[in-house]
């Protein structure tokens, strides 16, 4: 692809890792907590990047932004995460340009996600996006790209059903349950975290189980009093983990801790105890698979769930694609209008130049000149002219790079940046 960016001498790329080549553990290794996507920001901004997005979800890191060497993305990921740089080329992909395009809009509207139609991550990439740009960190091709991207997401969402049925990690831990816990309405349900995917869960728990016996502990108390309002919970302390652990039938366990907060060591059970960690890195350790009773699922495992919709939801893919051509092509069509329209602009202007001069040399030469019929049959020409380079710059067989240089070269003009 030509190279339509908005910052000059520099490409865009997407590098990253996601669920389909890296398990959990290594994901966990890359994964960003908020301090360090600050962090992150800030250092590129101190080496000189122009501008990028960071999101870091259970299911993915990526950074979207540019660069002269996908290098020095990767440098800021593994200088910031716990992973290395070894570790990322065994399992990471790197696009750039067209294809990086192309797969931020696959990303943002769900046909990327580990169940197909979650639609949770266009959020993340919305956040992401307004975090760079409080950095300064967001240039004019970064905002257009984004909201092309939201505006796809919406478009399939609405137009599409391939986010009916179980579309979210959060609804397919809840089906889970459901399927595997005996009269899970009269359960003990206790949920250890309250960010995004454990409220996302919570809210499904009470909706489709009817259960009323679901408790919230979060370290800090008052986000977890803040979602049990809402729905009429019960929330207990920090310190009552441990008793509160005894006593549950299904432990959801979202924190996002960077180690495990749940071990063999806490667990002192008296019956059996289905636990779901849906967190990255993981926050359940694996020795509570040694405790007799405890069933431990991951949020990877549930992932791989299919209900009797997914067949209906993959028979809208194509829909949804056609979506994402429409919009993305589109916003190619504006890079490229974008890069060469100073060149356009600053041709018309040596042209109309180039007329002002002629016409001064006719109105002395020829005593009854026409001075208004020759401004009108130059005008047109000028603009046939103007047309006929547009139409060759907007071409997808043109290499714009080397056409407006030529242009600049054979008209001696200097396009304005």
């Amino acid at each position: 692809m030509e190279n339509h960016n908005l910052s000059k001498h520099q490409t865009f790329y997407a590098i990253g890792l996601s669920y389909k080549k890296a398990d959990a553990e290594i994901r966990g290794k890359f994964s960003l907590s908020d301090d360090a996507k600050t962090a992150l920001l800030n250092q590129a901004k101190v080496e000189g990047i122009d501008s990028l997005i960071v999101t870091s979800t259970c299911n993915r890191t990526e950074i979207y932004g540019f660069a002269q060497h996908p290098f020095q993305l990767i440098k800021l990921l593994c200088e910031n995460s716990q992973g290395t740089v070894e570790e990322f080329q065994k399992v990471a992909h790197v696009y750039k340009n067209q294809e990086a395009i192309s797969h931020l809009f696959k990303v943002g509207t769900g046909l990327d996600s580990q169940i197909l139609g979650d639609f949770e991550i266009i959020s993340q990439i919305k956040s992401s996006f307004v975090q760079a740009k409080s950095f300064g960190l967001a240039n004019t091709f970064m905002e257009r790209l984004v909201n092309a991207v939201i505006q796809a997401s919406k478009k399939i969402k609405t137009d599409t059903e391939i986010s009916s049925g179980a579309t979210s990690v959060s609804f397919a831990s809840v089906q889970y349950i459901m399927k595997n816990v005996a009269d899970i309405g009269n359960k003990n349900i206790l949920l250890f975290g309250t960010g995004k995917i454990g409220r996302n869960t919570c809210e499904n728990l009470v909706k489709h189980t009817k259960n009323e016996q679901i408790t919230l502990i979060n370290r800090t108390k008052d986000k977890a009093e803040k979602l049990a309002g809402k729905l009429n919970l019960v929330v207990k302390d920090y310190a009552d983990l441990h008793l509160e652990l005894q006593n549950a039938d299904v432990l959801v366990v979202a924190t996002g801790a960077q180690n495990p907060t749940v071990d063999a060591a806490v667990l002192n059970l008296k019956k059996p105890l289905l636990i779901l960690d849906l967190s990255i890195p993981k926050n359940v350790h694996d020795n509570v698979k040694e405790i007799p009773g405890v069933t431990l699922i991951h949020l990877d495992h549930l992932s791989q769930i299919t209900d009797e919709t997914l067949e209906n939801r993959q028979k809208h893919i194509p829909a949804a694609e056609l979506i994402i051509d429409e919009i993305r092509d589109e916003f190619i069509s504006w890079t490229r209008d974008r890069k060469f329209a100073p060149t356009i602009h600053a041709l018309k202007a040596k042209l109309n130049s180039i007329k002002e001069g002629e016409l001064t040399f006719q109105r002395k030469k020829i005593s009854n000149f026409d001075e208004e019929q020759a401004e009108i049959i130059s005008n047109r020409i000028i603009q046939k002219i103007t047309n006929q380079f547009a139409n060759h710059l907007k071409d997808d067989e043109t290499a714009v790079d080397e056409s407006i240089e030529w242009i600049k070269k054979v008209f001696q003009i200097e396009a304005a940046s």
